[in-house]
């Protein structure tokens, strides 16, 4: 076939794509109007996921999984804001890992709200001022963010979805020489994140400035001849800031897990997690005994983080996360079983496959 015929043939297929693609917006239009009747949420993280494994056990074509995730989860984002337009908080500023994390699933055509802090976020979704909030939780480098957890325990949101985001942090500045640099912008845990490129680099005598995110690096270092940003690449081409080194972490397999938040409860899908806080009696063995309830009744416990209760010193609370469902029987046995204060978050979709 000739360069113009195959032109021709994609044409053809765009054309029935489009017809397609306009057909089964009705069918979403139809949809939204249900769910509005009967107050349901438009997001259903746990739909999502069925309609892409079920696409993936019939595809047998060139596109790859996560093709089809990045090209679905697209047609969405644009099916959810046709069904009802939905504002996403995160934390800001734009161009902010969070911000990426938030479109990756919410699309491009949503409305974002970006915010100075994670419990700025927390306190949108309490006021209702946006339906979603997207902040992080832990980072395979530097661990779980306190923050975060602190506030999961404060605020009433539930987790409605997990995502894992792949973080590469890039050197951008406008100096032309290294030796110009006399200060670095980041956030602490990306500064932290990349220790051994600044040890190659630079000398100690580097000022470093913190700022409260990423993306606020790269506006303060183009704002700063003499200034420098480790920031994502995102970020620096937002404000046209010059990128002299990419991926500078000292982890290549460095991630950050998401948690989406608003104030619905998923229904139970075929692989779920679910995330509560536990605050266990204090007495002898009070915390062992909790944790064994769970392996008397099968369930796979895949993170527990201690964290400080603030209002009473040197007591200390546990943010968990398990395998299945909180409508799960056996789940449910081991909740009322419990002794202690335990905290439903939400269950989920559990996102380790994307993480893999």
């Amino acid at each position: 076939m000739t360069l113009e015929e195959l032109r021709k043939g994609i044409d053809q297929i765009d054309d029935e794509l489009l017809k397609l693609l306009n057909r089964r917006m009705q069918f979403v239009k139809e949809v939204g109007r249900l769910k509005q009747n009967d107050g349901s949420s438009i997001y259903r993280p746990e739909r999502e996921r069925e309609i892409l494994e079920r696409l993936n056990r019939q595809n047998d074509g060139d596109l790859t999984p996560e093709a089809i995730e990045a090209i679905y989860m697209e047609i969405f984002a644009v099916s959810r804001n046709l069904e009802l337009p939905e504002k996403i908080a995160y934390l800001g500023p734009e161009g902010s890992y969070s911000h990426q994390a938030a479109e990756s699933r919410f699309g491009a055509l949503s409305y974002y709200l970006p915010l100075n802090s994670i419990e700025a976020v927390f306190k949108v979704l309490q006021n209702q001022e946006a339906k979603y909030g997207v902040v992080p939780i832990e980072n395979n480098t530097e661990g779980a963010v306190g923050t975060t957890i602190d506030c999961l325990n404060k605020y009433d949101s539930k987790i409605v979805a997990e995502l894992y985001i792949d973080i590469h942090h890039s050197f951008a500045t406008l100096a032309e020489d290294l030796k110009d640099i006399k200060r670095i912008y980041s956030h602490p845990q990306g500064y932290n994140q990349c220790k051994n490129f600044l040890e190659e680099h630079f000398l100690m005598d580097v000022e470093f400035i913190p700022t409260y995110s990423t993306s606020a690096a790269a506006q303060k270092a183009k704002e700063d001849k003499e200034g420098a940003a480790i920031c994502s690449a995102i970020a620096a081409k937002l404000y046209k800031l010059p990128i002299h080194f990419e991926k500078i972490e000292d982890n290549l397999a460095n991630r950050t897990r998401f948690l989406i938040l608003s104030d619905f409860k998923n229904q139970p899908s075929s692989d779920d997690k679910t995330s509560i806080i536990a605050k266990t009696d204090n007495s002898p063995g009070s915390l062992v005994n909790f944790l064994k309830n769970f392996q008397d009744h099968g369930i796979n416990l895949t993170k527990i983080e201690s964290r400080p209760i603030k209002e009473e010193q040197f007591k200390s609370m546990f943010f968990i996360d398990f395998k299945g469902h909180i409508d799960d029987e056996n789940i449910q046995d081991v909740i009322k079983k419990s002794a202690g204060e335990i905290k439903w978050l939400g269950s989920y979709v559990s996102g380790e496959k994307d993480a893999l």
